[in-house]
């Protein structure tokens, strides 16, 4: 691990630190036996179904990728992509960020393919999940009943507010994609001259990332490729919110019987907290969702913890078990792995031109 992930790793250590003590004190009374009779009732089919539902999303986004590589590699089998999004994600959990570019590297070595092109895919593949999130929460605000009916209505304000800031950031993205599909090579040496005074090559390697942008959306093929990836988006976040009522639900207790479209809120409170994340650990996705579970759902401390947890383990490093059997098989290092596609990713994105 290089210096700078040590760097990042101890300051994600010290504020998760921080927030752990601060629960503590709010949950003073928190009872350990309540908290393990919790983790005792549930039921466990429930918890098979959902793990079922996750792995069949990495399946959806082998069916995805597929259709991205369609122009380029269109004999590609869904099976053959299946490995790379599963190995990718048990990358992801195990390793943190540094695990992040194993997917598109896999992909690449498996298809025969640049990294650069695959890397393009990933960052398009994104804009995707982003946008199909966002496109189910301005389902949950508009619908009749949906969030409004959450135990405390106080905080539906700022549910509404938050979501139209991420429907408005996504329609701003989807905006700047256009320009970057018909313009992006003007864009990226408008960048590159505009920062190229910075250093470190800031300039350079952010018109990199443009060309790379630019490259993933052509890779969409017509309005019919289009509408199949953005419905098989919505059904991969769709599935992850079956997946997270699934957990809910096995616990058989009034408290968290929570609605689907309410279910969208543990999800994004998920999200934003695996922006700090402990390799292998985690830590700021369970504090989110307990958080989330105890002062909006109003569901007892002993009880937020269990699901917390379980629902981190099923929808993030439930993938882990398969991943590393995988990774067996077919005799692959998955720190290996992650130092390879970081040096190819250095690599594409090479030095900037000598003035």
């Amino acid at each position: 691990m290089d210096k700078k992930r040590v760097i990042a790793s101890a300051v994600v250590f010290l504020i998760l630190a921080v927030l752990v003590y601060l629960q503590y004190r709010h949950w003073q009374s928190f009872d350990w036996g309540t908290f393990w009779g919790e983790i005792h009732r549930i039921k466990k089919v429930h918890v098979l179904h959902a793990i079922a539902l996750v792995y069949s999303a990495y399946v959806l986004r082998a069916v995805r990728w597929k259709i991205f590589l369609k122009p380029v590699r269109p004999n590609v089998r869904t099976i053959e992509l299946v490995p790379p999004m599963v190995i990718g994600f048990t990358g992801l959990a195990l390793l943190g960020r540094a695990g992040e570019f194993i997917r598109p590297y896999l992909v690449a070595r498996r298809t025969e393919l640049s990294f650069s092109s695959q890397l393009a895919v990933w960052a398009v593949e994104r804009t995707f999940d982003v946008g199909a999130f966002a496109v189910l929460i301005a389902l949950a605000i508009f619908l009749p009943s949906a969030l409004q009916s959450i135990p405390h209505p106080e905080y539906y304000r700022q549910f509404r507010d938050a979501g139209f800031l991420l429907i408005l950031g996504v329609t701003v993205a989807a905006a700047v994609a256009v320009l970057i599909s018909r313009s992006g090579e003007v864009i990226a040496q408008w960048i590159e001259s505009r920062f190229s005074h910075l250093s470190s090559g800031f300039g350079h390697r952010l018109a990199q990332r443009v060309r790379e942008f630019g490259t993933g959306l052509n890779t969409i093929h017509g309005p019919l490729s289009l509408l199949w990836l953005t419905l098989l988006s919505l059904a991969i976040w769709y599935v992850t919110a079956l997946a997270y009522k699934e957990v809910t639900h096995s616990y058989g207790v009034d408290a968290l019987e929570i609605p689907l479209a309410q279910l969208l809120i543990l999800m994004g409170a998920s999200m934003a907290g695996s922006m700090l994340q402990l390799p292998a650990v985690g830590g700021g996705s369970q504090m989110a969702t307990i958080a989330t579970l105890s002062s909006v759902f109003d569901v007892p401390p002993e009880m937020a913890a269990s699901c917390g947890i379980l629902l981190w383990l099923v929808t993030f490093a439930g993938v882990v078990p398969l991943g590393l059997a995988l990774a067996h098989h077919e005799r692959l290092s998955l720190r290996k792995l992650s130092e390879e596609s970081h040096r190819a990713e250095e690599k594409e994105l090479g030095s900037p031109p000598a003035a």
